[in-house]
């Protein structure tokens, strides 16, 4: 610690701060506008400045670091005088309308003038501009720029979007994107970081104009709804309705940062579409009406007790919900467990990362990502396999590739298609669809053959070395590049990159997971993990990014059909005695039935009632004509959602249900974080919170449950889940808890496996590559494979009633230049993609090094071309994880 005295009054500080950090700590007005806790020293507007005894001149205090017993003035005639003239130089440089300024009340140079007593400017300087209008979520007025390079600074070096810079000189300078094109032209992917950082009026988020003043809406923290990564953000309402997003800056996830969809992507919570009551299947009309709450509950349990007396609980099944909180999930898997009988209960899990959960939990005893989003750049070196990262999880993203461009990680790619991060890589190569298996036994044979890892860790660590290095043995560089189309120098190359690296970390998502070898794809790359001794060290691990807000969450808390709560096993007596004791009542020791064989069944005929609460498998599942139809023979369909879906229109009965910003409760994200969700806004009409609607059709059934709040869910749920143990509704408070986190007062666990792994040894597998299921030949010569794209999110569910993020991404199929030559395709033309399960027409989408000839990329979000049509329902035989990730296809020009 140092002490500095700042006008008088002596004050402790640590060592490296600025003048103007200590002063912001202490409560000391400083006026400045270039420098952001987020962006760091600028020294560009110069209104910060303060006298130091013994310096000379005025110094800029936010680029000054503080020294042991520095004497520093921040008020004096000179100073304040400097002040001045910045600020109304500011304020003449534009046209600043306080009065019509969307800033208003928010402007740090409007609270400058304020502050420094500057009433109008004294100076006329500039010619009018026209402010660009150009993009879907993002107006920029240069009028009001007052060229702090905060925007910048954020684009650049922050979310590393690097799309904006300064452009011309002296008095001209201005803030440009790309080489000086409008906004909507750029390669600008609306993120808004740029509006968030903004001090001014320059940069402002379109959809909130006019919606209110700051001091006019109010303000709630709650947990972003999409993807993994668990984003704090901030909405902002007016009236009942969400107006404005915003980050929460230094939120241990995001600090600040958002993707367009987190952004931008809330018109659904005010979508005039929203369900706001119940819906009955009219037998005569067939058509789905109005109805009562009391009517629809009793409905619904009068069918399911119907069905469960003449065909026993296991002709009922039920899928919960990553969408929903834990508390949420918790009392659905409850109610299909305590109250119908049965564990078939399943969710969406089992459709992304199903292998991930089984594969690590094999190898390593626990099937969650094992280190955390904050130490991404500890990592030397870190490859990227089966993950679009910066499209599927933008925020984590950003982190990759400020680690990389700050030159503390070298990046590896391999991906079957071009991704953004290509573009950061030190090498990056496309691998064939579904052989990565081969690929990581490739690596992993070089790296023994030439000692590139690490014997001790293998020998004290691990078990089943002996094996594995066997198995991999057969796959010599010159037979795996056949296999993957990956050249011997760069397997080479990839191999001494990762195994000679200190710290390595492998980050992988869908395009690892989603293959009838998905689980042996997880294991491979625990393989390659423990044998290079990268587990159970900060910034390494395997880093298994979760697709949806709460499907880590889904899973800690049982919404599957072989484990309660905290993964224990239904099989296991003392497991199955556990809950029984805590609920009261007799369980099945049964493994229950996953998504995909719900569906069979229901088909079939033997699954007879489905309760589906917040998924939409008509669109999210394989073979979607196939899905449909089981479906609609289901002989009792009931649909639990805020939208009347794809899949709700089939139901037999509906429940309204609120969204995510019109309840409380607890997500947990990918990297294992509990952080808390809070109301911002009433459900709108009568739909209500998801865990109301449960507990109401369980007291219906005979249940006597008394909850009154998601509080009183998360009381219970701590008690028999233990990684949730120590993981109290106070305790989450604002950074969150990782678990395991056992008791109350463990601080949680940023990385697992510090000194053991979970099962004791870790166990290494020897595992033979396998093909996918369905291979390219003469019929279907191309291989599909699907994923997401930035804009949008699963099924569309929520992102489009966005019409912006409409407007920038539609249905699309990414084709090689050389396929489409072939086929007498151009950019834009429009085209019938036919497999062996059905066709759809979309648009081509046509690049020079957007993908590999042979394959062909689908985002599944768009029901208008449901990728879904198309893709294979084989199954991995142990996770059950249809194969996504490769099917067969022909595409023919319309």
């Amino acid at each position: 610690m140092m002490r500095v005295t700042i006008d008088g009054n002596q004050y402790d500080a640590p060592e490296g701060q600025t003048i103007l950090e200590i002063a912001k700590e202490n409560g000391i007005k400083i006026p400045s506008l270039c420098y952001h806790v987020k962006t760091g020293q600028a020294g560009k507007c110069r209104a910060c400045v303060v006298e130091v005894e013994g310096m000379k001149g005025l110094q800029t205090s936010c680029t000054v670091k503080a020294k042991e017993g520095m004497k520093i003035l921040t008020a004096t005639d000179k100073v304040r005088d400097a002040q001045r003239l910045v600020i109304d130089l500011l304020l003449s440089s534009g046209r600043h309308d306080c009065l019509s300024c969307e800033k208003n009340g928010e402007c740090e140079l409007q609270e400058a003038a304020y502050f420094l007593g500057i009433e109008r400017p004294s100076f006329k300087l500039g010619e009018k501009i026209q402010p660009d209008n150009s993009s879907e979520f993002i107006i920029r007025d240069n009028e009001k720029c007052i060229k702090c390079g905060r925007c910048i600074e954020g684009c650049n070096n922050t979310v590393v979007n690097e799309v904006l810079s300064f452009g011309y000189r002296s008095n001209d300078t201005a803030v440009v994107c790309d080489d000086d094109i409008l906004m909507g032209e750029s390669s600008c992917v609306q993120c808004g970081e740029c509006s968030q950082l903004c001090p001014v009026g320059a940069i402002i988020d379109r959809n909130s104009i006019g919606k209110g003043r700051p001091w006019e809406r109010k303000q709630t923290n709650t947990v972003c709804a999409y993807c993994g990564v668990g984003c704090q953000l901030t909405l902002h309402t007016s009236g009942n309705r969400v107006v404005k997003v915003t980050g929460v800056e230094g939120a241990p996830c995001n600090d600040g940062m958002l993707c367009v969809k987190g952004r931008y992507g809330y018109d659904f919570v005010n979508s005039k579409e929203r369900l706001t009551v119940p819906l009955i299947r009219d037998e005569k009309t067939k058509e789905l009406k109005p109805a009562s709450w009391e009517d629809a509950i009793e409905l619904v349990a009068k069918k399911f007790k119907k069905i469960k007396k003449e065909n026993g609980p296991d002709a009922i099944g039920g899928l919960a919900s990553a969408k929903v909180t834990n508390e949420e999930n918790y009392i659905f898997q409850k109610f299909i467990r305590s109250v119908i009988g049965t564990n078939n209960v399943d969710h969406c899990a089992r459709l992304c990362h199903a292998s991930t959960v089984v594969g690590l939990a094999s190898a390593f005893g626990s099937g969650a990502m094992t280190n955390n989003i904050a130490e991404i750049d500890k990592a030397e070196v870190a490859l990227i396999i089966g993950s679009n990262t910066t499209e599927a999880h933008p925020v984590i993203g950003s982190y990759i590739k400020r680690a990389a461009r700050q030159g503390k990680t070298k990046l590896i790619v391999v991906d079957p298609k071009w991704i953004e991060l290509a573009d950061f890589a030190e090498i990056y190569v496309n691998q064939r669809c579904g052989s990565d298996v081969a690929f990581l036994n490739g690596i992993m044979h070089i790296m023994i053959e030439n000692g590139w890892y690490d014997k001790d860790y293998v020998k004290e660590r691990c078990e089943n070395f002996d094996e594995l290095k066997t198995e991999v043995k057969k796959y010599t560089p010159e037979k795996v590049s056949k296999l993957t189309n990956i050249s011997v120098k760069d397997l080479n190359a990839i191999a001494k990159m990762f195994g000679q690296a200190k710290t390595a970390a492998v980050f992988y998502s869908m395009g690892i997971t989603q293959h009838t070898t998905g689980t042996d794809n997880v294991w491979s790359v625990a393989n390659l993990q423990m044998l290079c001794g990268n587990i159970g060290i900060p910034g390494g691990g395997v880093n298994a990014l979760r697709g949806q807000a709460n499907v880590q969450g889904a899973c800690d808390m049982g919404a599957l059909p072989n484990v309660y709560p905290g993964y224990q096993p239904v099989n296991n007596p003392q497991a199955q005695e556990k809950f029984e004791k805590a609920w009261g009542v007799k369980l099945a020791n049964k493994v229950g039935l996953t998504v995909t064989e719900q569906l069979k069944y229901a088909g079939e005929g033997k699954i007879k009632a489905l309760y589906i609460m917040g998924e939409n498998p008509v669109l999210s599942d394989p073979d979607m004509n196939h899905v449909k139809e089981a479906l609609e023979k289901t002989e009792f369909l009931v649909v639990q959602d805020i939208f009347l879906t794809e899949t709700a229109t089939i139901a037999d009965v509906v429940f309204p249900a609120a969204s995510f910003a019109e309840k409380d409760g607890l997500f947990t994200n990918t990297e294992r974080r509990v952080q808390r969700l809070n109301k911002a806004v009433a459900s709108p009409g009568e739909a209500k919170e998801d865990w109301i609607i449960v507990q109401d059709l369980a007291n219906a059934m005979g249940a006597k449950w008394k909850y009154q709040t998601a509080c009183d869910i998360q009381e219970e749920l701590v008690t028999v889940t233990p990684q949730y143990g120590g993981i109290s509704w106070k305790r989450v408070g604002t950074k969150g808890l990782q678990w395991p986190c056992p008791n109350p007062e463990h601080p949680g666990t940023s990385y697992l496996h510090k000194d053991k792994f979970a099962r004791g040894l870790g166990l290494m597998k020897a595992i033979p590559f396998k093909e996918p299921a369905e291979l390219p030949d003469d019929e279907y010569p191309l291989v599909l494979t699907t994923g997401r794209v930035l804009e949008q999110f699963h099924t569309g569910t929520m992102t489009r009633k966005t019409e912006g993020l409409n407007n920038l991404a539609g249905p699309k199929i990414t084709i090689s230049q050389e396929d489409a030559k072939k086929l007498g395709i151009k950019d834009g033309d429009r085209v019938r993609v036919i497999s062996r399960r059905g066709e759809i027409e979309t648009c081509a989408e046509v690049g020079e090094k957007l993908i590999p000839k042979g394959t062909t990329f689908i985002p599944f979000h768009y029901i208008e071309a449901a990728a879904n049509i198309l893709t294979n329902p084989a199954l991995d035989p142990v996770a059950k994880i249809p194969e996504f990730k490769a099917c067969a296809v022909r595409v023919e020009k319309i």
